[in-house]
């Protein structure tokens, strides 16, 4: 079954759209259960004002009828309740006259896709770029990603994430029995309560100083299938598509699985994952160091993935740029942005994971409906068992 999924919209543009196709048929979906994890990306201490603006209710135009998908694609949309605001910046139909368009920009923002972006696609107003590359796409991710968690979900694969790290301020203690529900409750997703707290401390003196804060944060896949992904090709790696996913997410500069960077370090003796009996299971491993992946290919431990998100590119204080139009030396473009999304980003990690392990499940068991795939993973989980 071909997987896919795409997606469409400005920032402030009329709405976010998006389809997703190769979802079985037969899967329990309702808005109320997109809307849940909608909310979840709006987590997290430091979010600027367009948090409280922006619902983002999401309505199911198709592939979805009387609460269960029926195989065909399913397509989204998000509408930008600030667009009433926007309405003429953004139309969608030429002006009555040559008057310039209001809020244009001209002077781009350091470590943003605007100069760049504008450079490629011809455009002199930088606003063209801006508004696509904008996180606000990921409202749309984060929707389709959730179809995909659902359809995980079903088959037993269930994805948690947190923050290891705000500036300065870091959190590596381990993992304990909880649920996304309890770490949402941290005002910065952290496990540990001291370390949230000078997390917040953190982010109050970058906004105090009109800067900007990135992290690190991490997400976990538990119940994953043996054997997705395959060394056979290097495009069929698993950990290639991870890296390709979290890559894609806005200020991402740097992805690792398991021990990750850490493993340059280290002797092999304390770098793999030691095999030992395992009862009913002939083998198991004594570690995880390997986070979940190995040679390409899932091996039924959890997947831990840890995403380097650098600090966003807008700043009230801004850096120096250039005005295009003239050459003159001046401060960046100011737009409105958070003071540190790395809370939210460790939410949409978690969309971004379950598309990816979601297509590697659908090509590895295949099926049309929800019955059909689940037989043919717990025929599967129940003949590894004995390897």
């Amino acid at each position: 079954m071909s997987f896919r999924y795409l997606t469409a919209g400005e920032s402030h543009g009329e709405a976010l759209t998006g389809i997703i196709e190769g979802i079985p048929a037969g899967l329990t979906l309702s808005r109320e259960m997109l809307h849940a994890e909608a909310l979840r990306r709006k987590l997290g201490y430091g979010r600027g004002n367009r948090q409280n603006i922006e619902t983002d209710e999401i309505r199911i135009l198709s592939g979805v009828r009387r609460g269960e998908t029926i195989g065909s694609p399913i397509a989204l949309l998000i509408e930008n309740r600030d667009y009433v605001r926007w309405s003429e910046i953004m139309r969608v139909d030429a002006p009555p006259d040559d008057t310039p368009a209001k809020r244009e920009i001209h002077v781009p923002r350091p470590g943003h896709a605007d100069r760049v972006g504008g450079i490629k696609y011809a455009r002199d107003d930088m606003r063209d770029v801006l508004e696509r590359a904008s996180a606000r796409e990921t409202a749309m991710r984060v929707a389709l990603g959730t179809v995909a968690r659902t359809l995980l979900g079903a088959l037993g694969v269930t994805l948690t994430s947190r923050v290891i790290r705000i500036g300065r301020a870091v959190d590596e203690s381990p993992w304990r029995t909880t649920t996304n529900a309890e770490i949402d409750a941290s005002p910065v997703r952290a496990l540990d309560p001291l370390a949230a707290a000078a997390m917040v401390r953190e982010i109050d003196a970058a906004k105090a100083a009109g800067d900007a804060l990135g992290g690190i944060f991490e997400v976990v896949a538990h119940g994953v299938p043996v054997a997705l992904g395959s060394y056979a090709q290097w495009d069929r790696r698993l950990e290639a598509e991870v890296g390709r996913a979290f890559l894609s997410l806005n200020a991402i500069k740097g992805v690792e699985l398991g021990l990750g960077f850490g493993a340059s370090a280290l002797r092999g003796s304390e770098a793999h994952d030691a095999y030992e009996p395992g009862g009913e299971q002939r083998t198991r491993y004594r570690s995880n160091r390997a986070g979940g992946i190995e040679g390409g290919m899932s091996t039924g431990q959890p997947i831990v993935v840890r995403a380097a998100m650098k600090p966003i590119a807008t700043l009230m204080t801004p850096l120096d740029s250039v005005d295009l139009r003239t050459g003159a030396a001046t401060p960046a473009h100011v737009e409105r942005a958070d003071t540190c999304a790395v809370p939210a980003a460790a939410v949409i990690g978690e969309s971004l994971l379950a598309l990816v392990l979601a297509e590697a499940v659908l090509e590895k068991f295949g099926g049309d409906s929800l019955d059909e795939v689940r037989e043919r993973v717990e025929r599967w989980n129940g003949a590894v068992r004995v390897r």
